[in-house]
């Protein structure tokens, strides 16, 4: 069978009904309510202020990645990593926690030595220090081109000591 053939058939087995749509993919408005529900949860869950700190500076730092994700490239590794953990990492990790009644949670152990307040305290340790990795890398991106643009302007309008061009506007009239 010829790879024609194949999908010839796949063509042929297909219900012409069906459709099918690919989501699309979420807007920084939708990141934005993605944390505002982990900010909800939090209140309602009455997280441990430890928690609560940790989460907020995450938010924090997502807010201030998300208007800079652009300079990362659209489907950048980073830029997914962002959306993930606002509308997923963060909220599965925060959720699983407030599930568990305070007093275990916060005082027995359950991997190894570790309390799930301690494990959580990891983990949104481990969020935030790859958020902040990624505004910082959105950063660089911005003052790579401040550079750049910085050093064609200097050559093309600088006074420099080996004889750069110079701008002449011409005698005032």
């Amino acid at each position: 069978m010829g790879l024609k053939s194949w999908f010839k058939r796949l063509g042929d087995d297909k219900d012409d009904d069906q459709e099918y749509v690919v989501p699309a993919p979420p807007t920084e408005q939708d990141v934005l309510a993605a944390l505002n529900r982990v900010n909800a949860m939090l209140r309602e869950g009455n997280a441990p202020p430890v928690v609560v700190s940790r989460v907020v500076r995450i938010a924090r730092t997502i807010s201030q990645t998300l208007p800079r994700i652009r300079n990362l490239g659209l489907g950048s590794q980073e830029g997914y990593s962002v959306v993930a953990t606002a509308t997923e990492y963060l909220p599965e990790a925060v959720s699983s926690y407030l599930r568990l009644p305070r007093e275990w949670a916060d005082s027995r152990p359950i991997d190894g030595h570790k309390t799930s307040l301690v494990l959580l305290i990891e983990t949104l340790d481990l969020l935030g220090m790859t958020m902040d990795k990624i505004l910082d890398a959105a950063n660089r991106a911005d003052a790579q081109a401040l550079i750049a643009h910085s050093r064609f302007l200097d050559a093309k309008f600088g006074h420099h000591n080996d004889g750069g061009q110079e701008l002449n506007l011409g005698t005032p009239q």
